[in-house]
Formats: C-alpha cells, structure tokens, sequence
C-alpha cells in the first residue's frame, strides 16, 4: 500500500503546516495554530472541488474553549490594569506604592494568562501521522517539554516573559534603594520581560506566516499576533525610557515610560478581546 505523500512548511527546525496527498486523490492540511486554536484541520476528499474541516472530538473542542476563555480574560483584565497603573502614574498622583500595587495585580493576571497559553499548546489536539484527516485529544497534563514545536516555544517564551516581570514588580516594592540597584532589580528584568515578548511575538508570526513574512488582513489569528506584537513594542520602547540615569537620578523620559506602558497595556487586552473569538 502506497504510503501518503508528505510536504511539511516551515522555518528552520520548526514545523507549521504539513499537507498529505493521499493515495487515491483526498488532501489533509494541519495548520499549528488553526488546530491549537480552533480545534480543526482541512481535509479535501478525492474529486471534491471545496475541503471541509474536520473538528476534533467534544472531549478537545471543549478544553480549547474553557482554555482559551481563560486566557483571553486573564489578558484583557491584566491589560487593562497595567493601562490603570500607567494611567495613575502619567495623570494621576503618581504614588509609587499604589502604581506598584495595580502593576502587580495586573502581572499576575498576565502570569494567569500565560500559563493558561501554554496549558492550551500542551493539551491541544495532535494530528495523526499518517494523514488519515483526524485529530486526536491526547490525555491532560500541566507541563510538558517540546522545544522543537514553535507554538509551545512561543507560548513557553511569553510564559517566561510574564515571570520576569513579576521579579520587576516585586522588586518595585523596595524602598531606599540607589540608583544602580533599582536599574539592576527592578529596570533590568522589565527590560528582559520585554525581550521574551518580543521573542514569542516573533514565534508567533513564524508559526503563522510558515517562516515568511506575510500579511494576512483577513486571519483573525494574524491580527492577534499583531497587536500582541505591538504592544510587546510598545513595552520596549517603555522599559528603555524608565532607565534610570546615574547621574541624575530620574528617568530617560517618564512621558514615554507611561505613555509606552499604557498604550501597550491596552493593546494586550485589545489582542485578548480578539482572542475571544479565535475559538472551536
């Protein structure tokens, strides 16, 4: 028996989109984010002019749905409260210790909502092998290790990211410290926070772009990368401005800084609210 022609797309050692010719006409095409995140694969019977999509059981649509409702609150909600501790700290009274508090709260829905991402990619439904045009729930589990598939890095990364900002946010509780320590306690992990978003932002463009550049105005999936993204820019442009001068003791551009956090704050809950609709 003929074995299904296999193409596998991609960037470098990752895998995005794998596509059999079956022996007798039909095609099966898994897509990382379309089956993590909707549950479904395309497949097109032999002589059939449209493909359908195939879901995957109720057991795995259902833990894609209750996941990714999670996570996306989990964003929007932190989001929207790093918006409302910037918002403070640029209009407001500025007290230190209050924005610290509502950074803080908001980083631990970020903590919330990256954990989940990864709990999604985990325990999202496999394709089977053999192009047979199904996909498979495997059994529940709270941590796995996959660096060669490029959904898990990115969500692995973002999750990352999310747990550096939270030494930033603890350490911005301390008082009395000189100038070269709030840069290395606090300013240095927001900085590599920032990094790691970047990093899984760009994950997230490889895994679906397929390792090209694109532009996908009509993928709901690419404009939550996006955003995601942007916001993740947005923090960057912040953590540089918040550095601490030795010299003077206040910050590059506080402006910036706040504005940079606001504006990026709500780009993550914008992407969250988004996400809400990338669902089974």
């Amino acid at each position: 028996m003929r074995q299904p022609e296999r193409c596998a797309e991609g960037a470098g050692p990752f895998t995005t989109r794998l596509t059999w010719h079956v022996p007798g006409g039909s095609t099966t095409v898994w897509e990382s984010r379309i089956a993590r995140r909707r549950g479904t694969l395309a497949v097109r019977p032999p002589g059939a002019g449209a493909g359908r999509h195939t879901r995957a059981d109720d057991v795995g649509i259902g833990r894609l749905r209750r996941l990714n409702l999670v996570s996306a609150l989990a964003f929007v909600v932190g989001g929207a409260l790093f918006a409302a501790g910037a918002a403070v700290a640029q209009f407001g009274s500025g007290d230190a210790t209050l924005c610290a508090s509502i950074y803080f709260v908001g980083g631990l829905f970020f903590n919330t909502g990256g954990y989940v991402s990864l709990l999604q990619v985990i325990n999202a439904p496999r394709h089977t092998g053999g192009g047979e045009g199904r996909l498979i729930t495997p059994r529940w589990r709270w941590w796995s290790y996959e660096p060669m598939r490029v959904d898990w890095l990115c969500a692995f990364v973002l999750f990352a990211g999310t747990l550096v900002f939270a030494v930033s946010l603890l350490d911005s509780f301390l008082r009395g410290l000189s100038v070269q320590q709030v840069n290395r306690l606090v300013w240095a992990p927001d900085v590599i926070g920032c990094v790691l978003f970047l990093i899984s932002g760009h994950l997230g463009f490889v895994e679906i772009c397929h390792g090209r550049f694109c532009l996908r105005r009509r993928s709901l999936g690419w404009w939550i990368v996006a955003v995601n993204q942007l916001g993740s820019v947005l923090f960057m442009l912040s953590a540089i401005a918040a550095f601490t001068r030795p010299a003077s003791g206040g910050l590059v551009n506080a402006g910036i800084a706040n504005w940079g956090t606001l504006t990026g704050a709500l780009s993550f809950s914008l992407a969250g609210v988004l996400q809400l609709c990338e669902h089974p």
